[in-house]
């Protein structure tokens, strides 16, 4: 099995606490940035960053659909790290200044893949899929943020 990995990024016109914060309020902000491919949203424990633990069902594509449950951890300043309890997916979300009134926010999301021919397919095609879902995502969390 070989790691899989799907990155995207975006400068947005606010500050890094501010666009931190909205990442991290899961029980407000946060369910109102997801895309049409994540449903079922629940949070479970916490809501606000750290020690948050949250469901949602994310359909990656017409036949694919992962039911995550996830732990929040804060490992570092500006960084929200979402470990999956149902798979080996991990999404780090890392928020930092990028001049005035501006942030840069990566979201990166590993997991172990399949082998043989899937795995060569899902390496493939997953993190590009992957990647366009986080880019809504974040055009969502610009659009909240920079009001």
């Amino acid at each position: 099995m070989a790691q899989v990995e799907a990155t995207t990024e975006r400068i947005i016109a606010a500050d890094a606490e501010t666009v931190f914060d909205t990442l991290a309020d899961y029980s407000g902000s946060r369910g109102k940035l997801l895309p049409e491919q994540f449903s079922e949203y629940e949070v479970r424990e916490g809501g606000d960053g750290e020690g948050t633990l949250v469901h949602w069902k994310l359909q990656a594509t017409s036949k694919r659909v992962r039911d995550c449950l996830l732990e929040v951890t804060e490992p570092t300043d500006g960084q929200l790290v979402e470990k999956d309890r149902n798979s080996s997916m991990v999404t780090t979300w890392t928020v930092t200044p990028a001049g005035e009134g501006r942030s840069k926010a990566v979201v990166t999301t590993v997991w172990d893949g399949a082998g043989g021919i899937g795995g060569f397919f899902e390496r493939t095609f997953a993190p590009k899929g992957l990647g366009r879902i986080y880019d809504v995502l974040l055009a969502n969390l610009a659009a909240e943020v920079e009001k």
